[in-house]
């Protein structure tokens, strides 16, 4: 994925933002929930196909989030693994936690592969 903003629209609530800051970094920011979650996978799996070696994403720009983008996020570790690369989130928020504590991924969340 070039450098850049990959922005997504959303109906309601702005855009998702995934930013590749470096081919080991990136940024994402605003919702992430069904309306964007299609866009926000491509975006993710762009930016894991750019990488050199580890990805981390941080993820405290995040805006409201549902089970859609709980689903994302774990696809694009499901993914990285299965290209056998490193990524791991930071800043995630205190709402995505929850939800993912529900679902028992809340380590995964917070492990990466």
């Amino acid at each position: 994925m070039a450098r850049g903003a990959n922005p997504t629209g959303s109906p309601a609530g702005g855009e998702f933002r995934l930013i590749v800051r470096s081919p080991e970094r990136g940024e994402v920011s605003g919702p992430l929930v069904f309306a964007t979650a299609r866009r926000a996978r491509t975006a993710g799996l762009a930016a894991l196909r750019g990488a050199q070696g580890a990805l981390v994403l941080d993820c405290s720009g995040l805006g409201p989030t549902d089970s859609a983008g709980l689903a994302v996020l774990l696809d694009w570790l499901a993914e990285a693994r299965k290209a056998a690369r490193h990524l791991r989130f930071e800043g995630l928020p205190e709402d995505l936690l929850r939800l993912a504590r529900i679902s028992a991924v809340d380590e995964l969340l917070r492990q990466g592969v």
